[in-house]
């Protein structure tokens, strides 16, 4: 369904469309109901407080990267903590201890070496991550994929034994990117079967994030399944972080052309740019979609209306696609790439000094509503 974005809106603009938040939000709370679950929303990967008290009902808390995200889930969404990272900062888990109650650790050695501050934290427990062996994430190949050779993300199987379990109260396991629900089951029961012994000396374990739960063609009653067998099975608590699987297809980056080039093909300038704006379309790589255009392969005959849309930063890989559309571009149209909450706005940089989109509400009522604006003063701001 296309969204109704004014035309007049300032660009470029990320938007949130509450609309389709809330229906994804109905899926979450499927999953929680019919397994008894926990989710959390994986901040790193959606980070818009304004949206927060839209997910709260739904959600048991936030899944945090480090001290910020931590200290944002905290004070901002205001339910459970965890926090994960491959290696802390000095003194960062004892300022952790104050806003997260379940703090992760990448190996055995750390857990002894933390051990002792954690200890003193009143009613926080102790997450171990571990490296399952098991490899489907399926965005990215060996980029996303936190078990590829010589990851360093999670204890592997050899270092276990020296775990002190008794002070661990969750095992984690987070393999995923984009996985559909084979990937999510496949990971259920490749922990059972090979890691059951460290399963039964834990309360909960943590099949992390890259639960694709809310794409097209994800079933859901496979994974609903697979979890209420897991925890037959062994008794414990299932969490599970999705950060993209919760705001999947809930938002766009608006942009406007501002300039028409041709060399050899129709390029059009726009407001947005890959380098800036949406880095995942380069470090993927990935093609976005836009509203009313489709995707021009290298291998199409050539189409009508045909445009390479580039962004305006001195970057020569700043290129987005090569898009047909239904008419002829002109300086001033508006361009909607779909599928822009995840992970686009939290990444985003101000190279060559362009301006940080809008971030913006498409409110269930029609209204457009923006929240933040960012001009000159935050790209000094950042330059110190």
């Amino acid at each position: 369904m296309t969204p109704n974005i004014p035309k007049d809106i300032a660009t470029p603009a990320y938007v949130l469309d509450e609309t389709a938040l809330a229906a994804n939000m109905q899926t979450a709370a499927r999953i929680k109901r019919e397994t008894g679950c926990k989710i959390l929303l994986a901040t790193k990967a959606f980070s818009l407080p304004a949206a927060f008290p839209m997910m709260r009902d739904t959600l048991d808390g936030t899944t945090a990267s480090g001290e910020y995200e931590a200290r944002m889930g905290h004070e901002e969404f205001g339910k459970e903590v965890h926090v994960y990272s491959p290696a802390y900062f000095p003194g960062e888990v004892e300022r952790l201890a104050t806003y997260a109650k379940h703090i992760y650790f990448n190996s055995a050695e750390q857990v002894h070496r933390y051990l002792p501050i954690v200890s003193k934290a009143p009613g926080v427990e102790i997450g171990l991550r571990i490296n399952p062996g098991y490899s489907q994430a399926t965005l990215g190949g060996p980029l996303y994929d936190p078990c590829a050779p010589f990851s360093r993300f999670g204890a592997t199987r050899d270092t276990l034994d020296n775990v002190p379990w008794d002070k661990v109260s969750i095992l984690h396991a987070h393999a995923l990117c984009e996985a559909r629900h084979s990937g999510s089951t496949g990971l259920i029961a490749h922990l059972a079967k090979n890691f059951a012994p460290y399963i039964r000396k834990v309360s909960a374990v943590n099949f992390g994030g890259g639960h694709f739960i809310n794409k097209p063609g994800y079933d859901v009653d496979a994974l609903i399944a697979a979890i209420k067998a897991f925890r037959a099975e062994f008794n414990v608590d299932v969490i599970l972080e999705p950060g993209a699987g919760l705001v999947v297809n809930t938002g766009y980056l608006v942009a406007r052309v501002i300039g028409i080039h041709r060399n050899e093909k129709d390029i059009a300038i726009i407001d947005a740019s890959a380098s800036t704006h949406m880095p995942d379309v380069l470090e993927v790589p990935y093609t976005p979609e836009i509203i009313g255009a489709e995707i021009v392969s290298a291998d199409d005959a050539p189409r009508p209306h045909s445009y390479i849309l580039g962004g305006k930063t001195c970057m020569t890989g700043d290129i987005i696609g090569e898009y047909a559309f239904n008419k002829e571009l002109n300086v001033g149209d508006q361009i909607v790439f779909t599928d822009m909450m995840q992970y686009s706005f939290v990444k985003n940089n101000t190279f060559n000094g362009v301006p940080l989109p809008d971030l913006g509400v498409l409110e269930r009522s029609g209204n457009y509503r923006v929240l933040r604006t960012f001009g000159y003063d935050e790209f000094r701001r950042r330059l110190g």
